[in-house]
């Protein structure tokens, strides 16, 4: 086992410019109403790892140019498409104007376990809602399906940016798989 060192983990990285017209994934994001800078900074992080095609930040949520966002962003703040919409509801309208199917994170009666998301599910839109009250109802209702990380611990939830890597994760992994890729 060799641990790569930082210039060999930078080599086999893309640079700014060849992540904006890569390929990207069927895969969108959004955020609603979260009001950390840095929980936002790190959604975004997560959104360029996956090549997200496009990050959707809604409500209340803050959005660039922020200092905290680009700290904690480390730069993939210049390379995820993304859009400020203060209606949740204008952008899951463009969502599913291009047929996008919207995957609410969030504990519902409906809820199923996020890793048994179904295969016909692209392209598709992960929503993630404030730290506290998690998405609204408008959302939950306008929703295709309904997912959840099950915590069998003491605590109900994760942390929204976790929660979202997890989600983003598990949809990368599934498109991945149902394409026979290999992403690296």
């Amino acid at each position: 086992m060799h641990k790569l060192s930082h210039s060999e983990i930078a080599a086999r990285r893309k640079t700014v410019e060849q992540a904006i017209v890569s390929g990207r994934t069927p895969i969108y994001g959004l955020i609603e109403n979260v009001r950390s800078l840095y929980n936002v900074g790190s959604i975004f992080r997560t959104s360029d790892a996956v090549l997200l095609s496009q990050l959707y930040i809604t409500g209340f949520s803050p959005h660039p140019p922020r200092p905290e966002i680009a700290k904690t962003a480390l730069g993939a703040v210049e390379s995820v498409p993304w859009s400020y919409h203060k209606n949740s509801m204008e952008a899951i309208e463009e969502l599913k104007g291009k047929g996008i199917k919207l995957i609410v994170l969030e504990q519902a009666m409906e809820s199923i376990p996020v890793w048994e998301l179904p295969t016909d599910i692209f392209p598709a839109c992960i929503a993630v809602g404030n730290e506290i009250g998690g998405i609204t109802k408008d959302v939950l209702d306008a929703a295709d399906i309904a997912v959840e990380i099950p915590m069998l611990g003491v605590k109900h939830s994760l942390n929204v940016a976790v929660a979202y890597g997890i989600a983003a994760y598990k949809l990368f992994e599934l498109h991945a798989r149902l394409n026979g890729e290999r992403k690296s």
